[in-house]
Parts: C-alpha cells; sequence; structure tokens
C-alpha cells in the first residue's frame, strides 16, 4: 500500500450548510448555472475531508506544477495523438494517497498496466496535479475546451462541459461477463450510492456525469492489540459501552481515543451524537425538498432529511436552538467522550494534522485506543506495529439520556472519494478508450486489488475493498445523518464552535449564546447565498 492518504475529493470545499443532506442547487456556495457535484454523503461527514497532510501542498514539485500548466499542449481532448491503431488517453486529477507529485503510486500504476494488458491498443498517462490548484486547473481546462479525456470530477463546472454518461451506464459493461453489470452497465455498483435511479447524484441538466472508482467512509479505527491488553472488546454497542471501554483503555495505560487540534475529531463525533438526538425532529423541521419547494426531502436511499433552506427556516424561526433540549444533551455527552477518552493536552496537538486520521501521531505510535479516520487512512497507518480494525460509532440509548428515542448511529458513506468525468471535446476513438478505462475500473475483478492496496470501499457489487474500513460503509452507520447540529458562518471553523466548551472555558449559558449567535449568522448567510430573502421567516 501507497503511504499518506492526503484528503477525500469531498474534501473540496469546507460545506457550511446543512447537515445530512446532499447538496443541490441550494447548497452554499454554488454558483448559479454551475454545478458541485452532488455526493451521496451527509454534508458534515464530508466537511473534514479538504484538509490535506500538513502542508505537503506547497511542497509539491515545480515540475509538477509544470505538468499541469503544460497539459494544455500534450492533453487536449481535440488532438487525437495516437500512433497507428494506438490510441493514448491522459487521465489528471490529484494525488489522494501519497505525496508524490508525479504518480497516484504504484497501485495505481499496477491498475493501469492491468487496463493496458487488456486493452494493448490504449495507453493510459496520468498528470499528477498540485492539491492547492487541481481545483481551479480542471476547471480552466475545462472552461477553455482543452481538458484532456479523464478528469478528476469534483471541481466548478457546468454540465455542457463534460459528457453525460446515462447512454452508457444502460448497455453492458464488456468487462463483466455475468452478474450485475453484465446486461447494464449501471446495476454493477451498489444502488444504495450510485445509479441511474439516483436523482441526487445527477447535475443540473439530470444526468449522471462521472463514475466513482471507490467510495469514501468515516469512522474508527481501533487498536486491536490495546483492546485486547485492556480487556475491551471492538465494536462498542452503546455510548456506555463506548464510555467503559475508555475507562478500561486509560487503566491499561493508553490514550482512549486520539485527538488534535483540527476541526474533525470535535465535529465528527458532534455529528454522530447530535444526529441522534436529533433525529425526533426530522420530521418537523423537515419542510422544503431537495429542490427549495416546499414539501418533504429524502436522501439517496429514501430516508427524510433536514435540507439547507429546511434548517436555514428552523434556526431563523427559533424551531431549533442551543437550547433544544437535544441539542444541550448533544453538548453533554460531547464533553463527556473529552472528559472520559480523550487526553487533557488534546489541544496542544498539532503534529502532523491530515484529513485521514485525527491524531495521527498517538494512535500510529500505539499509543491511543482509537482514532477518528476516513478510508484513506489506511495507507498512513500501513507501518503501525499493530493490528486495527474499523468501528462505527456507538448508538446512544436511554442508559446514556433519556432523551434517547432509539434512533441508529449514522454517519454517511457515498461517492465523495476517486471520482471521474469524461470532458465533452473528446471525441472519436479517444472518447471510446475513455468510457472503457471507467468501465474496466468499475468491474469487480479488475479494481479489487486496488481497492485492497489503498483502503478502498468498493463503489461496485462484488469487491469486498480493504478489511480495514469495511465498516465505514455497512448497516446504518453508512446512511446520511438526517439532520446535526448547525454551524456557524464562513470563517468560523468547527473546532471553535466547541472549543470553551470542551477545555471549560464557557459555562453552558455560555455556550448556548455563542451558538445561537453563530447560527445566526450562519443561516443569514446561508439565506443570502441560496437567494432565499423572499422567505417570510427570512426577513
Amino acid at each position: 500500500m501507497e503511504r499518506g492518504p492526503r484528503f477525500t475529493s469531498s474534501q473540496l470545499k469546507r460545506s457550511r450548510a446543512s447537515l445530512g443532506t446532499t447538496p443541490g442547487p441550494h447548497s452554499r456556495g454554488a454558483k448559479k448555472g454551475v454545478h458541485m457535484l452532488r455526493l451521496g454523503l451527509s454534508e458534515r461527514s464530508r466537511s473534514g475531508f479538504l484538509r490535506s497532510r500538513g502542508s505537503a501542498a506547497v511542497r509539491l514539485t515545480a515540475t509538477t506544477a509544470a505538468l499541469a500548466l503544460g497539459l494544455t499542449a500534450c492533453g487536449s481532448g481535440g488532438d487525437d495523438s495516437s500512433s497507428g491503431d494506438t490510441v493514448t488517453i491522459t487521465l489528471e486529477g490529484p494525488n489522494q494517497w501519497s505525496e508524490s507529485g508525479s504518480s497516484f503510486g504504484k497501485p495505481w500504476e499496477d491498475l493501469v498496466a492491468s487496463f493496458q494488458k487488456a486493452e494493448p491498443n490504449i495507453k493510459v498517462k496520468t498528470v499528477v496535479l498540485p492539491l492547492n490548484s487541481f481545483a481551479q486547473t480542471i476547471s480552466t481546462h475545462l472552461a477553455a475546451g482543452t481538458a484532456p479525456e479523464l478528469v478528476f470530477s469534483q471541481v466548478p463546472h457546468k454540465p455542457h462541459m463534460v459528457h453525460a454518461l446515462d447512454e452508457y451506464l444502460a448497455k453492458p459493461n464488456p468487462y463483466i461477463r455475468s452478474g450485475p453489470g453484465s446486461e447494464k452497465w449501471a446495476d454493477a455498483f451498489r444502488k444504495r450510492y450510485y445509479g441511474l435511479e439516483n436523482p441526487a447524484l445527477r447535475n443540473a441538466e439530470g444526468k449522471l456525469e462521472f463514475v466513482p472508482f471507490n467510495l469514501a467512509g468515516t469512522g474508527l479505527f481501533y487498536n486491536k492489540e490495546a483492546f485486547d491488553k485492556a480487556g475491551v472488546t471492538g465494536p462498542f454497542k452503546t455510548f456506555e459501552d463506548f464510555i467503559d471501554g475508555c475507562a478500561k483503555l486509560k487503566g491499561a495505560g493508553y490514550t482512549p481515543l486520539a485527538m488534535d487540534r483540527s476541526d474533525l475529531g470535535p465535529d465528527w463525533t458532534m455529528t454522530a451524537i447530535s444526529g441522534m438526538l436529533l433525529d425526533k425532529h426530522v420530521d418537523r423541521l423537515n419542510v422544503y425538498t431537495a429542490d427549495g419547494k416546499p414539501g418533504k426531502a429524502t436522501s439517496a436511499t429514501g430516508e427524510p432529511v433536514v435540507t439547507n433552506k429546511s434548517l436555514a427556516k428552523a434556526v431563523l424561526s427559533g424551531d431549533l436552538t442551543p437550547k433544544t433540549p437535544e441539542a444541550v444533551e448533544s453538548l453533554k455527552l460531547l464533553k463527556k467522550v473529552w472528559d472520559s477518552c480523550v487526553d487533557k493536552q488534546w489541544s496542544g496537538n498539532t503534529e502532523g494534522l491530515n484529513g485521514a486520521v485525527v491524531g495521527l501521531r498517538d494512535f500510529a505510535a500505539g499509543k491511543a485506543g482509537m482514532a477518528w479516520g476516513v478510508n484513506f487512512g489506511v495507507t498512513s497507518l500501513q507501518d503501525v506495529k499493530f493490528d486495527f480494525a474499523s468501528m462505527p460509532f456507538p448508538q446512544i440509548t436511554k442508559e446514556s439520556t433519556p432523551l434517547a428515542n432509539g434512533a441508529p448511529a449514522r454517519f454517511g458513506a457515498g461517492v465523495g472519494g476517486t471520482n471521474y468525468m469524461i470532458p465533452s471535446t473528446v471525441k472519436g476513438k479517444k472518447l471510446e478508450a475513455a468510457v472503457k478505462f471507467l468501465q474496466f475500473v468499475s468491474s469487480p475483478e479488475n479494481v479489487q486489488p486496488w481497492l485492497k492496496a489503498t483502503g478502498g470501499i468498493p463503489a461496485v457489487e462484488g469487491a469486498s475493498g480493504a478489511d480495514e474500513t469495511k465498516m465505514f460503509a455497512e448497516g446504518s452507520w453508512g446512511e446520511p445523518v438526517p439532520l446535526v447540529m448547525p454551524i456557524g458562518p464562513p470563517g468560523v471553523t468547527r473546532l471553535s464552535l466547541v472549543d470553551g466548551w470542551l477545555l471549560g472555558t464557557k459555562s453552558l449559558p455560555e455556550q448556548q449564546r455563542y451558538l445561537q449567535d453563530l447560527w445566526i449568522k450562519g443561516q443569514r448567510q446561508a439565506v443570502k447565498d441560496g437567494t432565499w430573502g423572499n422567505e417570510p421567516w427570512a426577513k
């Protein structure tokens, strides 16, 4: 496995919108007429993934930048650069797995080699773009008509700039001999996350324009050796089991839950907790569809969700405040996790901040029993000297609080990992070759070795992915969170929402007043971004 996952493609921008729904036309930050890809992940679950490892983005070589700038000359879809019967296609995107500025790593090279062996008349070139500029580079290439044959999908663009893939997805995948996908390519994918029947994934013209190579998921990694020494059995079933496990791990000399001074640990823990406790308010607050019309919204899996617009109405109308009992209880249980499971010096840990494993320094060193992470985190942990596995955050039951209503722990997995699309300027044999590559990587047999090597969660039926991360997308945990605690306006970090409360420098009334002010400001901005100012509750 290649070392050092950088981020999932969901990291493209930190969402500041409603939590627990897929971003649609009214998502904050979307520009009129410009399509920002709708993901199957909940908004909050994607929020932290944009963080790259430390300052690695600025350490990429000048050679990489030169490659990106020079791509106009060598990678344009209009350039039918082929030799005889050989067709060469170019794929450009950011490196999600290592700090290399020239390669996506050996597992990727092996995948490409496997494709070229199956299709000896097609050659695939990979252009690695700098993390701090890939979105701008790809967007510029798409707008200018100079993009290569395959581009990383999650960048600002308009639907006409890329090929709709619906027609191809309705036909057989030639690399799947039998089973799902052999008659209709779309059937190869896990319908819970991707398919022709999933409206949340369509662009502004109602088309599917990308193919996922994997899924992105979040959860808890745990050190099996630490659990054995502490007499703890994972995964935990309930929140109280989790708190008891923290006490045992602490007694065995471990920091129960690794933490650092990034947004991710507090944000993801609050997502899991508040997603369960606020569940009872979903039906009451779910008053606008994904298109912003009066009605009920549902997720990609058909479950009710509170959209950005519904959340704005709830906060600005006073239907959801930091004094709502379940919001108060969410704050209290978050504090209980910090007091019971997190090292007292957590706020001073700024070493190795990354978007793959929270508290990587302590967890990788074997000092901590658990750590929040994403599936790409497997490659950051390839050299650890202990076995590890994954698990979801446990369910909150009435044993912990009478306000629990039996809602399961959810976080949301989805097509927020590695997705690629074909620019509309690509024609003829190059278009055929690009489609073939997408079909090849969405066949279970061909993609399986790459998934195993990179900690990938399969997007297709019949592939098992990596054992260490399979729990990140299983069961109810893989479902989107329908409603979690609101956030503040742009510029306010997720950590700053709760650090005073967790450090003990804010009392509960002070925390409530602080959050109320930020929630109102955040939703006022959402109204502006969504152009909902004419709604009675927004005035």
